[in-house]
Parts: C-alpha cells; sequence; structure tokens
C-alpha cells in the first residue's frame, strides 16, 4: 500500500477538472460541480441552487472558471458559510484550503491577509487569491481549484505537506463541524514554525485523526498594534427615515475581524479603517 493510500488521499492527487474548448453540457455539469464542492465542500450541495444566473453567464461564455470561482467566494453563501461563523484565522485557512487548494505555510501569510482585510475590505482579500500568481500558474482560467498540497508544487514548504492534513479531513467531512469548530487549526504550529503531525485516517470511520492543539484565533505573537474602525450605525428593520450617526471602535488586532462582522450583521457600513 502506497503512503497516499494509506493517508487516503490517492484519489486527489492530480484529480483536475477544466473547461476546455468545444465543451459539452455534460463537461460544463462536471465543471460545476467540482466548482461547489471545491469552494463549498459538504455545503456545496446546497449551491446550484443559489448560482443560476453565475451559470448562465460561464455557459454563454461571459466569464471563464476563473471568474465563476470569483462570483462563489463573494457570495453571501460563501460568507455565510465561512465568514460570519469563524474567526479570522479560521477563514483564512479555508480561502487557503478551497481557492489555493493547500494550506497555509507561515504567519507572514496570515498577517498579509489580516492587513487586506483591514485596509481593503473583503472583495479584495478574495480577489488577492484567485488573481495571484500563485493561482494563475496553477489553475489558470479555466481549471476548477482542487487539492493540491498532497504532492509537490513549485515553491511549497516542507510544512505544507503536513498542514494540509489539518484541513482536509474527508469529502464527507463539513469544514464547520470539524473539532475544533471556528477556531484555527494551524495557529499555534505556524506561530512556532513547526510541522504538524500525520496520522492516517482511523480504522472505523475512515477520518483524519488530529494530534495538533487547537487554540482561539487571536493576534500573533508581539502584535499589539490597535486600529480604529468608522461606520454608519446600523438601522435592521427600520422602515423610518432617520439620520445615522458615525460611531468610531477603537479594537486589538485580534478583535478586528470579530468587529467588522458584527458591524454588517446590525446593517451598519464601515467607513474607515486606520491603525491608531
Amino acid at each position: 500500500m502506497t503512503v497516499a493510500e494509506r493517508l487516503g488521499v490517492r484519489d486527489l492527487i492530480g484529480k483536475k477538472v477544466e473547461l476546455r474548448q468545444n465543451w459539452s453540457q455534460d463537461d460544463l455539469r462536471v465543471v460545476f460541480r467540482a466548482a461547489y464542492e471545491q469552494v463549498f465542500g459538504r455545503q456545496g450541495v446546497y449551491a446550484s441552487q443559489k448560482f443560476t444566473s453565475a451559470e448562465a453567464l460561464l455557459r454563454n461564455g461571459k466569464i471563464n472558471v476563473q471568474q465563476f470561482i470569483e462570483i462563489l467566494a463573494k457570495s453571501e453563501f460563501y460568507k455565510e458559510c465561512f465568514f460570519y461563523s469563524n474567526s479570522q484565522g479560521r477563514f483564512i485557512e479555508l480561502n487557503y484550503k478551497h481557492l489555493l487548494g493547500r494550506a497555509p505555510y507561515e504567519q507572514s501569510e496570515i498577517a498579509a491577509h489580516v492587513d487586506l482585510y483591514a485596509y481593503s475590505g473583503y472583495d479584495a482579500d478574495i480577489e488577492s487569491y484567485i488573481y495571484s500568481t500563485e493561482y494563475e500558474n496553477a489553475f489558470g482560467a479555466s481549471v476548477v481549484p482542487y487539492y493540491r498540497g498532497f504532492q509537490s508544487i513549485p515553491g511549497m514548504m516542507t510544512v505544507g505537506y503536513n498542514r494540509i492534513f489539518e484541513l482536509y479531513r474527508g469529502d464527507g467531512n463539513s469544514d464547520n463541524a470539524q473539532m475544533g469548530r471556528k477556531n484555527s487549526r494551524l495557529r499555534s504550529k505556524i506561530s512556532m514554525n513547526l510541522a504538524n503531525m500525520i496520522l492516517p485516517p482511523s480504522s472505523g470511520g475512515g477520518r483524519f485523526t488530529s494530534t495538533a492543539p487547537t487554540l482561539i484565533t487571536g493576534a500573533a505573537k508581539g502584535d499589539s498594534r490597535m486600529f480604529v474602525i468608522q461606520a454608519i450605525a446600523g438601522g435592521i428593520g427600520s422602515k423610518v427615515a432617520v439620520r445615522r450617526s458615525v460611531q468610531v471602535y477603537t479594537v486589538s488586532y485580534d478583535r478586528l475581524s470579530a468587529t467588522y462582522q458584527e458591524i454588517h450583521k446590525r446593517g451598519g457600513k464601515i467607513l474607515n479603517i486606520s491603525q491608531a
């Protein structure tokens, strides 16, 4: 038995779905199914009914596969599945998994996305994955993202192979129902620059077993930055025209994502985010 077989990932290695020229309707259905499974995981079973307009755009040649993935990742459904319900560290891990097919390697990658999200917003952060040089080289405009971290890929750090197993727990496993729930799976190992331990699937249900500790996502060690958020207060459910005031929040690095989410859930609008 090969290593890939013992670890339960043999069928994932080299698995690639591409929308080539002169495609058929069957080819297109395969692309849609692969895209929903990759971007939404187990929740992908509910996705097809929510993106009929985006499917039509791809079917009619108005967008390519890369742009279709962008629509999925920017959608309210993706936010509901992974953004609102998770810590920012966990959300970044899942973006790497869903959009680049690997795990983050080091703290600088996490910090870069935290800063981009803080200063430029959600859409800009999603675009930074999908229109990155790495994405272009790996998938281009016509290939659906797939799990690349189970084999050697250009620029891959050695720890990347171990870390993808902390994020991938089998096709039938929900990203939001694993042990650790909304918290980061990799934060402790990344902050210490250590590799995660890999254990094969258990003999019972074929599930991956993890010995890595799970910590609540907070600021990176030594990062004591404070941010000032200016926002217009929300008015959810109100039918009366009111003059909404500007509110100012001063929050720490580790509270940035949670405060951003709370403002939007209350119907508020972010005006500006700056470092204190």
